[in-house]
């Protein structure tokens, strides 16, 4: 390994792009990569990057090439099998010790299709001088984002972060309010759309060939179980074990301080115990509180530090968020409504005081069944919906005129997704915005869109997919990588190793949910390694109180930010939101917190001026 960091470049296949250019993609994403960087022209095509060290200190740095020069990497990420890719690379001169330079002499061998010898987290560039090709490649999970666009005189841009691209002349501004319609339904866009027409993600397990004006984008992953054989259950909890400790001792090699966020919830400790094994010196751990126990997890991730003698610190959360909103707003160039970013942001600040590594239980829901949306769409479907639809209007028949405790409310939430359509049923338990209240809420003909996730398979596995697909890319991974990469900490998730979660995906229903509980088998194989009282926790979101902040913190802000009429919006509506929420009868905290991320991206991203001349 060498470093994880921020790429960026210009491939002009008529003519020599302007390096003054990359040097200000640069600029925009120096945070991922503060250690050094560097910009390098060859012809048509320049490659620009910002490295953050992390293994081979010295020799790691970038671009690297193959021996005769033609072959040219740019790379972000790490890849865990690097020592075996450097031994398979007989007869190849391989510069350092690290795992970027063995990206120009896979291509030699593989050309596009060497994606399938990775494993790790990436996303990297490879100019083919010889051919005219420029290909972009993006991990099987999509942990390091990557985007891209095209230039009015056809110059195919790319970089780390969307912000970079807006610091080009020629790229476009249009805000894409389709894709807006489906960000207010689930707090993120999903799919291949970032909010401004145009400009693409490169969607997880894919790769881009792009040669003269036009490219191609082909698949050469997909999320599926693993191909296993029948076994009993303590069999497949020994597997469990054995590949998910395979995955964390993988993620310990680093020449610089490496530490975990630890929550307190199932995942993170199983990570921090078995890092706690692995290590000769005590792990550092971080966690972050809230002084409202409702939102705060301290006292369980204080009981796995204690067991396992971690270096632990806590961060209690009690700064201005007014003041904290601009600096979070920055940070995130695509629209993002999942206020788990606010505290992400500020104990991977506080981590990297002293860690430039930390790892995360990131992923051990969509693994390993986790979900309680996963229960809740089983038990819908066995309620019948026309007793459901009866149910729930009797429910909001008693509360009519009073502030509902979350109970009722999520009563009442489950009973209407028990009445829907059983293809709807998902997207219900995922919406933000139902799709009655963006009709209310738009002003803009045409929407709101229906914006219906689908699953390809019946049962959990199918859910699971599902979310890996669209919930995991879409918003907890760029949640992660943009909230740590904005103080250049690198996170890594042992968990969303493609390893893990395949065999999460290829095990049997009962070990995946038993009853209301989740991780059956994640809880089962550790259960020794955890203290009693984590070990039986439900599932736990990383939550903010939204509710009290509308009414508090957030209020006069809210109020003067929203009052901002885009054409987008009913003001009425808007209001009428915040109203009902500060008076108590409804809690639109969630939703409330997406209109003002949305708008606050506009203000900080959309609206902000181009700062390089067209060349």
């Amino acid at each position: 390994m060498s470093s994880v960091c921020g790429i960026a470049g210009l491939y002009s296949p008529n003519g020599t792009p302007n390096p003054e250019l990359v040097d200000a993609m640069r600029a925009a994403i120096v945070h991922r990569g503060p250690d050094e960087g560097s910009t390098d022209a060859f012809g048509a095509c320049v490659l620009g990057h910002q490295r953050l060290r992390v293994i081979d200190l010295e020799t790691g740095s970038q671009p690297v090439t193959n021996e005769t020069g033609d072959v040219v990497a740019v790379f972000n990420g790490e890849l865990y099998n690097f020592a075996a890719l450097r031994s398979e690379l007989v007869g190849h001169e391989i510069r350092g010790t690290g795992d970027t330079p063995v990206l120009p002499h896979l291509y030699e061998e593989d050309g596009p299709q060497l994606v399938h010898r990775l494993r790790g987290m990436f996303a990297f560039a490879v100019w083919d001088a010889a051919r005219g090709r420029l290909v972009l490649g993006r991990d099987r999970l999509g942990k390091k984002p990557l985007v891209w666009t095209r230039l009015p005189d056809g110059t195919l841009a790319f970089a780390s972060e969307l912000k970079a691209l807006l610091r080009l002349p020629g790229v476009e501004r249009e805000v894409d309010l389709c894709a807006i319609d489906e960000y207010l339904s689930f707090q993120y866009i999903p799919g291949d759309r970032t909010g401004l027409r145009g400009i693409h993600r490169l969607l997880p397990g894919h790769v881009l060939v792009a040669e003269g004006e036009t490219q191609r984008v082909e698949r050469y992953w997909t999320p599926a179980p693993a191909s296993l054989s029948s076994r009993s259950n303590e069999e497949w909890l020994e597997l469990v074990r054995e590949t998910v400790r395979e995955a964390v001792e993988l993620r310990l090699t680093a020449d610089v301080p490496l530490g975990a966020l630890l929550s307190g919830g199932i995942d993170s400790s199983i990570v921090v115990a078995l890092m706690a094994q692995a290590s000769t010196q005590p792990v550092r751990t971080f966690t972050v509180g809230f002084e409202d126990e409702r939102y705060d997890e301290r006292e369980y991730a204080r009981a796995v530090a204690d067991r396992y003698g971690t270096v632990h610190e806590e961060l209690a959360i009690e700064a201005d968020v007014a003041e904290t909103l601009p600096r979070l707003a920055a940070a995130f160039d695509e629209p993002l409504g999942d206020e788990a970013a606010f505290p992400t942001f500020l104990i991977s600040e506080q981590a990297r005081r002293h860690v430039t590594v930390a790892l995360t239980g990131d992923g051990g829901d969509e693994s390993f069944a986790g979900y309680e949306r996963y229960v809740a769409h089983r038990l819908a479907a066995g309620f019948p919906s026309p007793a459901a639809r009866l149910a729930a209007r009797a429910v909001r028949r008693t509360t009519s005129g009073r502030e509902p405790r979350s109970a009722v409310v999520r009563a009442t939430r489950f009973l209407d997704i028990a009445a829907s359509p059983r293809e709807a049923r998902y997207t219900r338990l995922m919406e933000v915005f139902p799709r009655e209240l963006r009709a209310q809420l738009w002003a803009v003909d045409g929407l709101p869109g229906e914006n219906l996730l689908r699953a390809s398979a019946r049962g959990i596995a199918g859910l699971q997919l599902l979310d890996v697909e669209t919930y995991l890319p879409g918003d907890l991974l760029p949640k992660a990588d943009i909230a740590s990469m904005a103080h250049s900490l690198e996170l890594r998730s042992p968990l969303l190793d493609h390893r893990v979660v395949e065999l999460g995906l290829a095990l049997p229903p009962s070990l995946k949910t038993r009853g209301i509980t989740g991780k059956v088998a994640l809880r089962r194989a550790f259960t020794h390694e955890l203290p009693p009282r984590v070990a039986k926790r439900g599932k736990t979101g990383f939550g903010v109180p939204l509710g009290r902040w509308f009414r508090e913190d957030l209020r006069e802000l809210a109020r003067d930010v929203l009052a901002n009429d885009r054409g987008w919006f009913r003001p009425a509506e808007v209001t009428r939101l915040l109203d009902d929420h500060e008076s108590g009868r409804a809690d639109h905290g969630h939703r409330l917190w997406c209109l003002l991320m949305l708008e606050l991206w506009v203000r900080e991203h959309v609206e902000a001026p181009t700062l390089v001349a067209a060349a």
